[in-house]
């Protein structure tokens, strides 16, 4: 493993505990963080997410945005890092995308039957 994939695996680690317990935002509050990507200079942090609350998708994305400061600051506390990356956070769809094959699968078996 890389030295650049074992640091990812820490800030995902990491981002998620600070999502899950120190953000106070109710709308974070069912946001689960399924990759992150680390640019190769280490500017850069995108961070994959994806909400359980199908409509609350947009709502989920501003409250990411408003606390991006502050899950940065609490990063650099608990990772030690030269230079902190820039947070990026992405709705992951590939959730969505896997849900809809699967409903379509379901469909097509039971017109079958």
């Amino acid at each position: 493993m890389s030295k650049q994939a074992r640091l990812e695996t820490t800030l995902l680690r990491t981002i998620t505990r600070i999502l899950a317990r120190e953000v106070k935002d109710p709308a974070v509050g069912f946001t689960t963080v399924t990759a992150v990507k680390l640019t190769s200079d280490l500017s850069h942090l995108t961070i994959y997410y994806t909400t359980l609350e199908e409509g609350k998708r947009e709502e989920t994305a501003k409250a990411l945005e408003r606390s991006k400061a502050f899950v940065r600051t609490t990063l650099g506390k608990h990772v030690t890092m030269r230079k902190l990356p820039a947070l990026h956070f992405k709705y992951d769809e590939s959730l969505d995308r896997g849900n809809r094959i699967e409903r379509g699968l379901k469909d097509v078996i039971n017109e079958d039957e």
